[in-house]
């Protein structure tokens, strides 16, 4: 990825929820040094990773603990982050529309 917007929303997160740190660090320099094309390209590094409707993806976070979800841009190679929080406020959302 060439850009992931914002980092700033995962900072915010893991100042909350310290135990979160790493694995979102983890997974924001793994997306930032992908060339990720597709979905599948996606699903290919994190398999447990959940495809939706218009490009958006959920990953599970420490154990399933945390939810991020990311809405792609492929073709510009953009990241936009639309949610992370706790699995239990992840089930209180609709992921395919937020």
């Amino acid at each position: 990825m060439k850009r992931i917007f914002a980092k700033s929303t995962l900072r915010a997160f893991w100042m909350k929820h310290s135990d979160s740190e790493q694995y979102l660090k983890t997974w924001h320099d793994s997306a930032m040094s992908s060339d990720w094309k597709t979905p599948n390209d996606v699903k290919k590094k994190y398999v447990n990773a959940s495809i939706l409707k218009s490009s958006r993806i959920v990953f599970n976070i420490k154990g399933n603990s945390y939810r991020l979800i990311v809405k792609f841009n492929f073709e510009k190679q953009w990241a936009f982050i639309r949610f992370i929080d706790t699995h239990a406020q992840y089930d209180k959302i609709n992921a395919n529309a937020i």
